[in-house]
């Protein structure tokens, strides 16, 4: 598996319309997704994936690079139900499918019918072309990162989860990421995965290159996540990476967004069998969920300070790619992901097979 900072021949996206998560009027969130994908756009091809229902609606809405594909899915996040792309040395292009079961199936998943987006890797593959190697791994892929030099960073909190993989251990998952993604070195993460991808590696931290890892920090040492942020710090402090490097370590703060209000509760519809969205409910400013494109970066602004700050800190550690930012992605945080959870890469590659 390559590192999102490799060359890339297109990414992937969903468009959202999901009422008990979107809203009653998803349109909101529909221009948000398809300003991240016209920022995308300048870097790489976008392959958007709509409903018939739909189709309509989002070839109105977008510009610029972008593809629209029909595929009929559960929600919108691409990155936890779309496949993981590999590449041999070779340069032939191929996708893991791993199993969802909507971030813990009947042992608190998102929703209770995620069979369509269990059929999406599938679809992307067949349209690229790739080979598909099939894992019978519940994992989505927010909560793996790599290097492409042969380390991943995960969370037990996902993957060691009796909502995932009972009665699988660390050893048997880091063999099947061996096989499946060329990993040497798993790094565990522990964390508390009281968020409701039970802590998604992609909300902590990111790699900007081998040996280079940015990490999601908050400054206020009294807030409720500082203690967990310092952890990941500290673990990453001590490890090597499956070349024997010490890991250097960049800072890269949150935003504090205030919590859901009930006017912005009132407008997502209440359904059985759904996660409930709130007033009251916390809304993460986590800058660390942005998108590497090819020369480009695309990170979420919420309209608050810290915006320009997250700014100057991807600038620093991508000083060859162009930092571009998204207004408008609290419509986004608020229903559970950001920009890199709503995105999937395709890595670049001469043959697909």
């Amino acid at each position: 598996m390559p590192g999102e900072f490799e060359p890339h021949d297109a990414c992937w996206m969903i468009f959202p319309e999901r009422t008990d998560v979107w809203g009653f009027d998803p349109s909101p969130s529909q221009r948000v997704f398809v300003d991240v994908a016209a920022a995308i756009s300048e870097f790489e091809p976008v392959n958007l994936c709509v409903s018939d229902q739909c189709y309509d609606i989002a070839g109105s809405m977008i510009s610029g690079d972008i593809n629209l594909v029909k595929m009929s899915t559960n929600d919108a996040w691409m990155r936890d139900c779309g496949p993981t792309f590999v590449i041999n040395d070779k340069g032939d292009v191929a996708g893991v499918d791993w199993e969802f079961n909507a971030w813990g199936g009947e042992l608190g998943g998102l929703y209770t019918d995620w069979s369509a987006d269990n059929r999406v890797a599938e679809g992307v593959l067949k349209n690229t072309g790739a080979r598909r190697f099939v894992s019978e791994l519940v994992n989505e892929g927010g909560a793996i990162h790599v290097d492409g030099e042969g380390t991943l960073i995960t969370t037990r909190s996902v993957l060691l989860n009796p909502n995932r993989n009972p009665g699988l251990g660390e050893t048997e998952i880091e063999n099947i990421f061996r096989d499946y993604l060329g990993v040497e070195k798993t790094i565990w993460l522990d964390v508390s995965g009281e968020d409701e991808t039970d802590g998604h590696v992609d909300g902590l931290c990111a790699f900007v290159k081998p040996g280079v890892v940015l990490v999601a920090w908050h400054n206020d040492p009294t807030s409720e996540e500082y203690a967990e942020y310092q952890s990941v710090y500290d673990q990453l402090s001590r490890e090597r990476d499956a070349k024997g490097r010490s890991l250097e370590i960049i800072k890269l703060p949150l935003a504090t967004l205030p919590a859901m209000s009930s006017e912005e509760a009132a407008l997502i519809e209440q359904r059985p069998g759904t996660y409930p969205r709130n007033a009251g409910d916390y809304v993460w400013g986590g800058y660390i969920n942005f998108y590497i494109a090819n020369g480009g970066i695309v990170y979420p602004r919420f309209g608050v300070e810290e915006d320009d700050a997250a700014e100057h800190i991807l600038q620093q550690a991508f000083p060859d790619r162009k930092v571009v930012g998204v207004d408008g992605c609290r419509a986004i945080s608020m229903c559970g992901g950001i920009i890199h959870c709503i995105t999937q890469q395709q890595p670049s590659g001469s043959r697909f097979g």
